[in-house]
């Protein structure tokens, strides 16, 4: 395919992360196959072509390397202890958002290089054909462009903290002591599993209590705080692991490279780190993941009245106040029903209560009595 290959290099010289390239490579690879089934050229593709494949995407099944085992029973139910659904074989509106976002790019990539079509098959809503941003004011910022017109609606949820109850559970169901340190640092300072696997051995400040990670999205590099619980565990994983390298990962496994050598430390990945908390999962009848724990640490610090929202936003990272604000000043269902269960319960107990008792008015003779009058 070599409109995608010329896009996917440009796109690489933007300076884009190797796992955006390679989700950026499998819709358009999606994209081309079904233009395959449809038998049209991808510059003859019209908004017909995206609308149906959307209609596609929201009926089709993932395909799957191997067919589910005992994940068959659960796909698409809901955890009595978590509450948290398990993931299904569809595809997400999210995933298609991405998906029609993608190949609004690449077509935009070939008009702007005269080497495509001369409209995006994948338009936008507006109810107009104003171009966008035609009277923008150069003072104040430029404001998102109108949805494309076949986006799914994606439905609000509100983060979720793991109790602390749950949260011991969680902890004490551990196997090693790296497996605890890793958790323990994220529940502290809500780093993503990308930025704590990537952290080294240079990366830790002993004396302040400090972890670097390199940002998902900017790349940037920056000191996050700790809990001295986590970097004591930290120590004991490092007492009983390999020698600590300054350059070097600072998380490992064993592992076998190939089928019949012997074990050996490998750095740690983000499919280890999914095995661990798998086991745990059957252990306890859960399915937390690690995003839950950024979830709690988040909540925990908004929650903070000495934390202002804008400390929030630094320790996780995110590139705009209004992302933190929406996601994490929320009212969690649970504290909303307790406390409307309390006022229920309260208006229960003032009905039971005995009425005062209501005065008639004073007695005229008591009162002569009272101020001293004759009797």
């Amino acid at each position: 395919m070599p409109p995608v290959r010329t896009f996917l290099i440009d796109f690489i010289a933007r300076d884009n992360r190797t796992g955006s390239v390679r989700s950026y490579a499998y819709d358009l690879l999606r994209w081309w196959r079904w233009l395959r089934v449809l038998d049209v050229e991808w510059d003859k593709a019209t908004s017909a072509e995206v609308r149906d494949f959307v209609l596609w995407l929201g009926a089709a099944t993932k395909p799957r390397r191997a067919a589910r085992t005992h994940s068959a029973a659960t796909a698409s139910t809901t955890n009595p202890i978590t509450k948290k659904t398990y993931l299904d074989d569809r595809y997400k509106p999210r995933t298609i958002r991405h998906s029609n976002a993608v190949i609004r790019a690449f077509y935009d990539f070939w008009i702007q290089s005269g080497g495509g079509p001369l409209i995006n098959p994948v338009p936008l809503a507006r109810s107009d054909r104003r171009r966008a941003h035609a009277h923008h004011n150069p003072l104040e910022p430029f404001r998102g462009e109108a949805r494309l017109r076949y986006n799914p609606r994606i439905p609000r949820r509100r983060p979720r903290q793991m109790p602390d109850e749950q949260w011991n559970e969680l902890f004490a169901a551990l196997r090693s002591n790296r497996d605890r340190a890793i958790l323990a640092t994220a529940v502290s300072n809500g780093a993503r599993a990308s930025e704590l696997l990537g952290v080294r051995g240079v990366d830790l400040d002993w004396g302040d209590q400090l972890v670097r990670v390199v940002r998902k999205g900017t790349l940037a590099e920056q000191w996050l705080p700790t809990s001295p619980e986590a970097m004591i565990w930290i120590r004991l994983y490092l007492a009983e692991g390999p020698p600590l390298d300054l350059q070097a990962p600072l998380w490992w496994t064993l592992r076998r490279r190939n089928h019949g050598e012997r074990l050996a430390y490998q750095p740690m990945n983000y499919e280890a780190l999914r095995a661990v908390f798998r086991r745990v999962n059957v252990l306890l009848g859960t399915n937390w993941s690690m995003h839950d724990l950024r979830h709690t640490a988040a909540l925990r610090m908004s929650r903070d009245e000495r934390l202002s929202l804008r400390d929030v936003q630094t320790i996780l990272g995110h590139a705009h106040m209004s992302t933190t604000a929406d996601i994490y000043l929320v009212e969690e269902d649970e504290h909303v029903i307790r406390r409307v269960a309390e006022h229920l319960a309260d208006i229960k107990e003032r009905a039971a209560r005995p009425a005062p008792p209501v005065a008639n008015g004073y007695s005229a003779e008591d009162l002569h009595v009272l101020f001293g009058g004759g009797h």
